[in-house]
């Protein structure tokens, strides 16, 4: 297959896993065989990123809008950014002149691509990993202003002057301004049960979406199942730093078996320099034995197998979190909650241990029954590890996006995008 792939960020600039995955899985399909071509955004995380020029062409031309430290812009600019993306996409589509469009995350992209992709009705495959369609496509400031009912008088007046002399049918044919109940999502997946479920809550019509679960590099993250002999005294916390992790939970919880639990809790992350300084003085005034650290990508693995336990406390409806399956596949036990997705990985007793998230007794009760007992940490650990071994490595879950996306072009009915004042 000839895959473009679409995506907001691509390695090396990339702010969490999605964009990883995305990378990953990429370079699967290419070493499968398929020819792939990438169209992302010029934004950078950092001037100190060195680029290798990857093997495969990567266009790095879309324009990003209120994301990622980009302004929001006014819809007068707006009009210019959307007509770029979408004559970059055209672009791509004309030169590639791909069997499939694989469409990752959205998020700080013009939503207008979406309509576009579907008035060419080229075979288009939506994976689905946060929220940008559940939480933030109804957000999109082109579709929205285009469509909204409920505008203010000069933005109606503005609306209507436009659509009156024509320029709004001209910008139409170059960046789509149709309301988001004309986009149909044919072939899409979701990376768990519960964001597919949240995804339909919203008013989107994508049951029929199947779920493929992310995957975990077994290659890079392994190590032996913890020995029953060996106490649970080193603790640890993956991830980002702010209050819908439930960072504070955690200290709550150390405060709670300060007197009980004879061992300590590395927290390696970043966030919001206030947060942080919040968690600081928390762990100062409590005198914790908790600490603040940093790690590369690439010292990550050793990082889990330096420690006895992983932490996973986040609070909010996390579509599917790699930190458990990383920790599992190092051969670590987990504590953690069943927000959102992880209910699909993490099992009370048999895989893991799970708590009430934002609880704080609750996650110190568990934290002494693992350093009670050695062995039930080895065991749900050596359980943990079979599991991700089987059902997660990165074979296996590209695998399932291999067939998927063959599937696709099987099954692909012709798309249709009606008309924007359509019913």
């Amino acid at each position: 297959m000839r895959i473009l792939v679409l995506s907001n960020l691509y390695p090396p600039h990339y702010i969490g896993g999605y964009e990883l995955r995305c990378r990953d899985v990429t370079e699967a399909l290419r070493e499968r065989g398929h020819e792939v071509r990438v169209l992302t955004s010029n934004h950078k995380v950092s001037t100190k990123i060195t680029e290798e020029a990857p093997a495969y062409q990567a266009d790095r031309t879309l324009r990003l809008h209120g994301f990622f430290g980009h302004p929001w812009l006014g819809i007068r600019s707006l009009q210019g950014l959307e007509r770029h993306n979408n004559r970059e996409l055209l672009k791509a589509i004309r030169e590639f002149k791909p069997d499939l469009v694989h469409v990752w995350n959205m998020g700080g992209i013009s939503k207008s691509l979406v309509l576009t992709l579907q008035r060419t009705d080229i075979p288009t495959v939506y994976d689905v990993s946060d929220h940008w369609i559940a939480r933030s496509l109804k957000g999109d400031v082109w579709l929205d202003w285009w469509n909204r009912s409920q505008h203010s008088l000069p933005a109606r007046a503005q609306r209507s002057l436009w659509h009156l002399d024509g320029r709004r049918r001209q910008w139409h044919w170059e960046a789509p301004t149709n309301p988001l109940r004309h986009i149909d999502f044919q072939r899409v997946y979701f990376c768990s049960s519960r964001l597919r479920d949240i995804t339909v809550g919203a008013g989107y019509d994508v049951a029929h979406g199947a779920v493929i679960h992310c995957p975990v590099n077994t290659d890079h993250f392994h190590g032996p199942a913890r020995d029953a002999d060996v106490p649970v005294k080193k603790l640890l916390y993956v991830g980002r730093l702010a209050e819908d992790k439930g960072v504070f939970t955690a200290l709550e919880a150390m405060r709670a078996v300060k007197t009980h639990f004879c061992g300590t809790l590395s927290i390696y992350g970043s966030g919001d320099p206030e947060y942080v300084a919040n968690l600081r003085a928390y762990v100062s005034e409590h005198d914790l034995p908790v600490s603040f650290r940093h790690a590369t990508p690439a010292n990550m693995p050793q990082v889990y197998r330096d420690h006895d336990a992983l932490l996973f406390t986040s609070e909010w409806e996390e579509p599917f979190a790699l930190t458990p399956l990383e920790a599992m596949a190092s051969g670590l036990p987990v504590i953690g909650t069943t927000t959102g997705g992880s209910a699909e990985l993490l099992r009370h007793d048999e895989n893991a241990l799970t708590y009430t998230a934002g609880d704080a007794n609750d996650l110190a009760g568990q934290i002494r029954r693992l350093a009670l007992s050695p062995a039930l940490a080895s065991r749900l650990a050596a359980a943990g590890q079979v599991e991700v071994s089987t059902r997660f490595p990165l074979p296996v879950i590209v695998d399932q996006v291999e067939q998927y996306l063959r599937e696709t072009l099987a099954v692909w009915r012709p798309a249709y995008l009606p008309h924007y004042l359509a019913a």
